[in-house]
């Protein structure tokens, strides 16, 4: 393969660096193809990110140092796009962005010089596209509600202006691609994300008994009610549910004794338990969902809705069973016709190894060498 050349100058743009979650695993990894690349945001808060990170040149907008952004930074949300907009990036060879808001309004061209822009697209902004169900899922208040919609079509016009300026997009499923389409009207290639399958060796034999397992954030869209009411209906069937977030307390105080709740977990202790449950539950819509992917890698099959990015990844009877219907009733089906099922773990590995964090590497590389035209 192809080798970048030593004076590429490349620069990553990431929407915020202020919690940890998938995009900051691409972000992470981009970072090791691309070490001397700097990192462009809106906000950084480094008590709240790898310690890592504070080696990196990470250089934050002008919104970074308004007083209390970091507190109130959900209520900023007009100044995003001024911040990126002020970001001229057009001494760059290339732009890589990771987008699910803003960042890819960065300025990549002037009189002068121009850098390639690719986004690596988690999502079209969700509140821009879909903001009831945006609003729905995040609880926003009222006022919230009602500030955001004022706002809405001018940032359309805003991102639609930002996408155009776009020269590739990438996509991180079929259910994004189709979105990209349907908002931007833009083609994209899909390069799924980075899976740590290295870190979920293949277990041995599952116990009848064993567990079912979610790992999650325990925030509304991810529909944990939902497997909590499936598995209250199932009392012989043991649910541990491990991670925190606002609807702990609410569902626990709704659960039966055969569910369990763990809280935060260290990574050591999330390998243990996945390798030892008997399926993974995953019962929220996702743009992708690196927790499944995980647990295929350590031979377990995944109960999931039948939508968004599992439909890239679960293979129906082969590497895990879907439910349709966003039901207590569907998801207890679906686990019933996962028990009835002999799975093969190999057969599971072998489609998490499609989604490693080395072949987005391979991708990734390919794809920014093709732009510089290495």
């Amino acid at each position: 393969m192809n080798r970048l050349r030593p004076d590429a100058r490349i620069a990553l743009v990431h929407d915020w660096l202020n919690q940890r979650g998938g995009a900051e695993n691409v972000l992470e990894t981009m970072h090791a193809l691309f070490p001397q690349a700097p990192v462009y945001t809106s906000l950084y808060q480094p008590d709240l990110m790898p310690s890592r990170m504070r080696q990196w040149d990470i250089r934050p907008s002008w919104l970074d140092r308004v007083p209390r952004a970091h507190a109130w930074h959900r209520y900023l949300l007009p100044l995003y796009p001024h911040a990126f907009s002020r970001l001229d990036l057009s001494a760059a060879d290339l732009v890589l962005s990771i987008k699910s808001a803003f960042c890819l309004g960065v300025k990549t061209q002037t009189a002068t010089q121009r850098a390639q822009h690719v986004c690596y697209c988690l999502t079209p902004t969700r509140f821009l596209w879909d903001f009831e169900r945006y609003a729905q899922r995040e609880a926003l208040p009222p006022v919230a509600r009602g500030l955001t919609r004022a706002w809405l079509q001018r940032w359309r016009r805003w991102e639609l202006a930002a996408a155009s300026r776009v020269d590739h997009f990438i996509a991180i499923s079929r259910a994004v691609q189709k979105r990209i389409r349907a908002c931007y009207g833009r083609e994209s290639e899909i390069i799924h994300p980075p899976v740590n399958t290295h870190e979920f060796p293949l277990s041995g034999p599952t116990e009848a008994d064993a567990p079912y397992l979610i790992v999650s954030r325990l925030i509304p869209y991810k529909r944990i009610d939902l497997a909590v009411d499936a598995f209250n209906r199932m009392p012989d069937r043991q649910l541990i549910i491990a991670g925190d977030g606002r609807d702990a307390p609410a569902l626990q105080a709704r659960a039966r004794s055969n569910i369990a709740f763990t809280g935060y977990l260290s990574r050591a202790r999330i390998v243990s338990l996945v390798r030892q449950c008997r399926a993974f539950v995953f019962p929220g819509e996702e743009d992708f969902g690196i927790a499944p992917v995980e647990a295929m890698s350590a031979g377990k099959p995944v109960i999931a809705f039948g939508a968004g990015g599992a439909l890239d990844y679960v293979r129906e009877g082969e590497t895990g069973v879907f439910f349709r219907e966003r039901t207590p009733a569907a998801l207890v089906a679906a686990v019933e016709r996962a028990a009835d099922q002999p799975w093969e773990a190999a057969a599971c590995r072998r489609q998490a190894e499609r989604f490693s964090a080395e072949a987005f590497r391979r991708q990734i590389l390919a794809c920014v060498l093709k732009r510089l035209g290495a």
